[in-house]
C-alpha cells in the first residue's frame, strides 16, 4: 500500500515538473516570437467611426492606407521569412549531411572488419580442417 502512494506521489510531482517545464517553453516561446526587424514595425489596424458620414468616409480612407501598407508589410515579412528558412534548411542539410557521412564511414568499417574478421575465420577453419 505504501507503494502506491508512494509512486502515485512521485508521479504528482513529476506531472507539476513536467506542467511547470512545459509551461516555461510555452512562456519562453511566446516571449521569442520571431520578427522581420527589417521590414518595420507592422501597420497598426485603424478605428473605424461611422458617426457621420464625414467619420465614415474617413475610417474608409485609412483603411484603405492600412491594406496597402498591411499588403507591403506582409510581403516584405514573407520574403524575409523565406530567405531565413532557407538559410536554416540549408544549414540543417549540411549539418546532416555531415552527420550522415560519418555514420556511413562507422558503417563501412564495421562491414570492412567483420569481412577482414569472415575471411581470416574462413582461412584459419581451412588451415585447421586438414589436420
Amino acid at each position: 500500500m505504501r507503494r502506491c502512494v508512494a509512486a502515485s506521489r512521485r508521479a504528482v510531482l513529476f506531472g507539476l515538473v513536467f506542467a511547470g517545464i512545459v509551461d516555461a517553453g510555452t512562456v519562453h516561446a511566446a516571449e521569442a516570437a520571431w520578427t522581420a526587424p527589417k521590414c518595420g514595425a507592422e501597420p497598426q489596424a485603424p478605428a473605424v467611426k461611422a458617426g457621420t458620414v464625414a467619420q465614415y468616409n474617413e475610417s474608409v480612407d485609412r483603411v484603405t492606407a492600412y491594406e496597402k501598407a498591411a499588403r507591403v508589410y506582409n510581403a516584405c515579412v514573407a520574403a524575409q521569412a523565406n530567405r531565413e528558412e532557407t538559410a536554416i534548411s540549408q544549414d540543417a542539410s549540411a549539418r546532416i549531411a555531415h552527420v550522415h557521412a560519418g555514420s556511413a564511414a562507422v558503417q563501412s568499417h564495421i562491414a570492412a572488419s567483420f569481412q577482414t574478421l569472415s575471411a581470416n575465420l574462413a582461412a584459419a577453419g581451412r588451415k585447421l580442417g586438414h589436420h
